[in-house]
Order: C-alpha cells, then sequence, then structure tokens
C-alpha cells in the first residue's frame, strides 16, 4: 500500500493497545469508501492499536457521517474517531452543499468532545482523483486520517 506509513515511525508515542477507536464509513461510492477504511484500519494497526479496540460504523453517506460521528464521541469508551466518505462533484451544486455540510459538521464533533475526530473525505473532481487518493498514487486518505487522530492524542 503507498501511503505515509513508510515516512513515519510505525509506533506512536502512546501506548494504543487500550485506546479505542471509531470508524464511520460513507456506503455511498463504496469503491473509494472500504479502501479508505482499509488503508485506516491497517494504519491504526500498525500503530499498535488493537482490532479488538477499532469499531466501524456504516452510514449510507458522506453528509451522515458528522451524526455518526456524534454519536461516537459522545460514548465514553471511545477515544477517537475517524469519518471516511467521497464526495465527487457533478453538474450541480449539490457537492458544495454536501461538502460544506459535512466539513463543518465533523468540525463541531471536534469542538463540542474534546476528542480527535478525523476528516478523512475524499471531495473530487472525478472518479479518477478519487482512487489516486485511496490508496492509488496519491497515497490513502484513510491512512492519514488514522495518522491524524493519533498525532492529536498524543498531543492531548
Amino acid at each position: 500500500m503507498a501511503g505515509v506509513l513508510k515516512s513515519v515511525s510505525k509506533k506512536s508515542k502512546l501506548n494504543l493497545s487500550k485506546t479505542k477507536f471509531a470508524i464511520v464509513v460513507a456506503e455511498w461510492n463504496d469503491d473509494i469508501t472500504e479502501p479508505l477504511f482499509q488503508g485506516a484500519h491497517q494504519a491504526l494497526l500498525a500503530l499498535g492499536a488493537k482490532k479488538s479496540n477499532i469499531i466501524r460504523k456504516n452510514v449510507p453517506g458522506s453528509f451522515e457521517l458528522p451524526l455518526a460521528a456524534q454519536w461516537m464521541a459522545e460514548r465514553k469508551d471511545t477515544d477517537a474517531v475517524i469519518c471516511l466518505g467521497c464526495v465527487i462533484q457533478g453538474d450541480t451544486p449539490h457537492f458544495d452543499y454536501v461538502c460544506q455540510g459535512v466539513t463543518y459538521g465533523i468540525m463541531k464533533v471536534n469542538l463540542k468532545y474534546g476528542k480527535p475526530v478525523a476528516f478523512g473525505v475524499v471531495t473530487t473532481l472525478n472518479k479518477k482523483q478519487a482512487l489516486e487518493r485511496a490508496g492509488g498514487k496519491l497515497g490513502n486518505k484513510g491512512e492519514e486520517a488514522a495518522l491524524t487522530v493519533v498525532k492529536m492524542l498524543e498531543i492531548k
């Protein structure tokens, strides 16, 4: 897998064996979101997380990510949340509204719960660009989202 794990230590400064992660995955564009999930999941395991401490929740589309992230962040047994989705621009302004809502919603969950909530949502002009960011030549944004929450936990 091409990705950022090659360029960073595969161990966190934290002992992640007891850290609980939630990964919320949009089902829409699942040919993109599934490789994003695989990248995030594998990155967490490589950094020392236990498979049993990683839970996955699916939502219909990217617009539903903020609410599911909030539900996961509300849980006392969740330390960090990773949101994975894909929005590809079409011929209408729908793309702009979805991207704006998802971005704002995920940011609000970060601030409301004081837990890392990563934005692993690929927003592209076309499918080719999305595939390049889901394990293609530009890496895997799911993997990067996993690294983001771990780095944020280290800061805290």
